[in-house]
């Protein structure tokens, strides 16, 4: 009689070599398109003379206008009229649990900042 792991291992080895293989490899492509939208996603959306602020809420108004505190320690004043996409009650969440917010922007002729998107 033949020993039964003589002949059943080398048989799944191979199998299960190509099954991590492939999971690896599946893994790897979606970080590097995950990697791509999250760099190329804003742009698409708004368009690429959009600029990217990141820092937490320390003021909010009148209306939606408010107040980001950069990481480098600057205050920076947006304003967030129509077309800015950003919800009152979700930018005072940021501002009452000083949550990272991400604020794409333009840059007006007279040096004000108009948000586009806050989150």
């Amino acid at each position: 009689m033949e020993d039964v792991s003589r002949v059943y291992v080398p048989s799944v080895l191979p199998r299960l070599a190509a099954a991590l293989v492939v999971v690896a490899l599946i893994g790897s492509v979606a970080l590097v398109i995950i990697g791509v939208v999250a760099e190329l996603g804003p742009i698409l959306v708004h368009g690429d003379n959009v600029e990217h602020e990141t820092g937490t809420i320390v003021a909010i108004g009148p209306g939606k206008d408010f107040v980001l505190l950069t990481s480098g320690g600057q205050r920076l004043a947006f304003l967030c009229d129509v077309q800015c996409r950003a919800s009152l009650g979700h930018m005072q969440r940021h501002m009452r649990e000083r949550a990272h917010t991400d604020v794409y922007y333009l840059s007006g002729p007279d040096k004000s900042l108009m948000a586009l998107d806050v989150d």
